[in-house]
């Protein structure tokens, strides 16, 4: 059964980059669909740097400038992994008739009642400070608007984002990520998300059943925030990098999806 060919934005998480999807992009492609895989600012070979960044707005640049610049009859499939649902947030937001749906890899998902910060909020509430390890938060910014910038620990990258990926994908991860924000100050004070825009969006969450760092409670408490409006789809045996740990099974889970939303 052919299936027709859809256009796949992927959206990293924080402190990562585009060079996460390196195993997934090349089985969508593979099937026949195109691949957009983005950097964010100041993150992968973006030239920006976190000091640069005062808001979710400007970390979320480059996916809004290429949301703008797609044809007015083109729509896309966005996948975003981690803190990449809240970039995901800002353009469904923006250009709802341009997206087919919106999946959710693991990723915070964002509702239309808080103020954006909620989710962030609920996550921080429920997660032990401990299980950051020696997570690097930097305050940046000026006394008058202070921010905060955070770079994951090495250790915390081995054992609970990539505890079921390959040694070659945990060196890559440490030699490549850098120095991001959650712009949680910015997200306290902001209500970016309405049920007009980002609430009219197609949306399905791909739960990943081992990840440590958003537990599958989490994810669940997630989808139950948003209500019925929302397709949950399940990975066994992945970790919080589905992409690198099962990408075939991450392809097959999103190829289901190109098929279902036209």
């Amino acid at each position: 059964m052919e299936v027709m060919k859809k256009h796949f934005v992927l959206v990293h998480g924080a402190c990562h980059g585009s060079w996460c999807w390196y195993k997934l992009k090349p089985l969508l492609e593979a099937a026949g669909h195109t691949v957009t895989a983005l950097d964010m600012a100041a993150s992968g070979i973006d030239l920006r740097k976190i000091e640069e960044l005062r808001k979710l707005d400007d970390y979320t640049v480059p996916l809004m400038e290429f949301m703008e610049s797609l044809p007015q009859e083109e729509k896309v499939i966005l996948v975003g992994h981690s803190y990449g649902g809240m970039n995901l947030g800002l353009a469904m937001e923006k250009y709802p008739k341009k997206i087919f749906a919106a999946v959710f890899l693991t990723a915070l998902m964002p509702d239309s009642v808080h103020m954006s910060s909620y989710v962030l909020d609920q996550y921080f509430e429920r997660t032990p400070t401990k299980n950051w390890l020696d997570t690097q938060f930097v305050s940046y910014g000026s006394p008058e608007e202070p921010l905060t910038s955070i770079f994951l620990d090495p250790k915390l990258l081995a054992h609970r984002f990539y505890q079921l990926c390959s040694p070659e994908d945990v060196a890559l991860a440490s030699t490549l990520i850098r120095p991001s924000s959650l712009f949680i100050e910015d997200l306290s004070k902001a209500k970016y998300f309405t049920d007009e825009g980002y609430g009219a969006v197609k949306k399905v969450y791909i739960i990943c059943t081992e990840d440590k760092v958003l537990p599958k409670e989490f994810q669940q408490w997630l989808i139950d925030n948003i209500g019925s409006i929302i397709e949950a789809k399940e990975i066994k045996g992945a970790d919080h990098m589905a992409m690198l740990c099962m990408p075939k099974q991450l392809c097959d889970t999103l190829l289901e999806i190109a098929h279902k939303y036209n």
